[in-house]
């Protein structure tokens, strides 16, 4: 690529930032320009997680391994520094400050009686607030929405501590902000509602149309991190993801009991979820579920270390060319003969898809389960995730041991609970790598990686081309040397 050897400064600030564009191929201010280098941030602290816990005794650690619980689950003040959950987080969403910067606001409230002028102690109040909070609750709560729960910018829903479900008409809604956590949490039973006026923040009311019923929708938005939530039976989906919303992340969580279980994109026509980033990691997909875990449209979504127990007609699913990395998850297919394959190209054919980037990276394939790749395998995106060929996902049942909201049945893990009070727990027993193509535990390196160094991944070429072009605009602008630019050729 050659830029010309002069040119009117405006005109190639323009010229750059094009080229610049199309290079990185950014379609969303918050793209990560290099998705790559964060699914290898992702296998980086999972390895450094999984390391610590093997040299830790095993009789005086509370790690698991997961990277997100181990951050901050082995704090026995945590409940004294909650706050520190936003710097635990991982992948595409891991930005996400929620009300890390805010003050703690506690719910006292669990109506919802008033979407216009909701009272000060609700969970509805707090959310619409346009300072920074981090919302916590008093007691065990079932808030039972009148209609559909709009948060706004820099908010974190954090129930730990106490049994915390959220159920009715619209539930949660994601839209057009950023930088939200929503932690340990029930949401179950939405149903779709609206066309009627309702508060999204202190100064605007609006008249909303018939919602969804997503347990989460999230739409329009960035900077989202989803965990330890446990959702099952909603209208429509239980997590969706749409209209150019991007740097999610999905993690800790359990599904069950649902048709659609999650959709990543709005049409195959919406160009901006091209730029649509997402991580689901360490979730179980459990009993009880149809298909979409997820279904994608465009983007580029990392599935990671996940356990899908059961589908009945597929697990991952997509159209319009998603990018789809599954590494280290265990796949176990139903009894139906007919419903063994994990991946479904929703109304495409296969001189379409041959070339869309599929890939399977050190999965688990139970009772016949089968992955259909595509793609060049040493493409440019991939060249980095083929050569670190993960092997962890024997350790699926110690990463994902929590899934779900911390104290649910299937929380067996011996550790002090932070999830609600009264729940039961037992001495969880150790897992051992074994089966498939897991990992030996013995092996520090439990991705099969090797890194030189803790040091960051190199510069892209473009990243390159970005700091050269800035130093050379920073130059003019300090000697001034008039309104036009010489740029030696390029060639790039």
């Amino acid at each position: 690529m050659l830029f010309p050897t002069t040119c009117i400064l405006p005109a190639c600030i323009v010229l750059v930032s094009l080229t610049l564009s199309a290079a990185l191929n950014l379609t969303l201010p918050h793209q990560h320009p290099d998705p790559e280098a964060v699914v290898q941030d992702v296998h980086r602290r999972l390895n450094a997680s999984l390391s610590r816990r093997l040299l830790s005794s095993s009789s005086s650690s509370c790690g698991t391994g997961n990277p997100i619980d181990d951050c901050w689950r082995c704090d026995p003040n945590w409940a004294s520094n909650r706050q520190r959950l936003a710097d635990c987080g991982i992948g595409f969403g891991q930005s996400a400050l929620g009300g890390r910067d805010g003050r703690i606001y506690v719910v006292t409230d669990s109506s919802d009686s008033d979407v216009v002028d909701p009272k000060p102690g609700t969970l509805r109040y707090g959310v619409l607030q346009e300072e920074p909070l981090w919302i916590i609750f008093s007691a065990d709560m079932m808030i039972r929405l009148k209609h559909e729960l709009i948060i706004n910018n820099f908010k974190t829903i954090d129930g730990r501590g106490h049994n915390i479900e959220i159920t009715g008409n619209g539930c949660l809604t994601v839209q057009d902000v950023s930088h939200i956590i929503i932690h340990n949490i029930h949401i179950h039973d939405c149903k779709p509602s609206g066309n009627t006026n309702i508060r999204s923040s202190p100064t605007h009311v609006g008249f909303r149309g018939v919602s969804d019923g997503d347990g989460i929708s999230i739409f329009g938005a960035s900077h989202i991190w989803v965990d330890h939530c446990s959702l099952w039976h909603c209208k429509d989906g239980l997590i969706d993801a749409i209209m150019g919303s991007t740097a999610i992340t999905i993690s800790n969580s359990y599904f069950a009991h649902h048709n659609e279980v999650m959709l990543l994109g709005h049409k195959d026509s919406n160009a901006p979820d091209s730029g649509m980033q997402v991580t689901i990691a360490f979730n179980h997909f459990g009993e009880g579920l149809v298909q979409r875990m997820p279904r994608c449209r465009r983007g580029y979504i990392h599935v990671v270390n996940n356990d899908f127990t059961e589908w009945q007609m597929y697990a991952i699913g997509g159209s319009a060319n998603p990018t789809i990395n599954s590494q280290g998850n265990r796949y176990t297919a139903p009894v139906d003969a007919d419903a063994k394959q994990v991946t479904k190209r929703v109304d495409t054919e296969e001189n379409d898809w041959a070339d869309w980037n599929w890939r399977t990276e050190g999965d688990i394939m139970v009772n016949g389960a089968f992955f259909v790749p595509s793609g060049v395998g040493l493409s440019a995106q991939y060249s980095k995730a083929s050569s670190l060929e993960p092997k962890s996902a024997g350790l699926i049942d110690q990463l994902t041991l929590n899934a779900g909201v911390f104290g649910d049945p299937r929380d067996t893990s011996g550790i002090s609970n932070p999830g609600f009070s009264g729940a039961g727990t037992t001495t969880a027993t150790t897992a051992d790598g074994g089966g498939g193509n897991g990992s030996n535990v013995g092996d520090s390196d439990y991705f099969g990686m090797i890194f030189g160094s803790d040091a960051p991944p190199a510069h892209s070429s473009a990243t390159s081309i970005l700091l050269s072009l800035l130093i050379i605009l920073v130059l003019y602008t300090i000697t001034n040397r008039g309104a036009l630019l010489s740029l030696q050729l390029l060639t790039l």
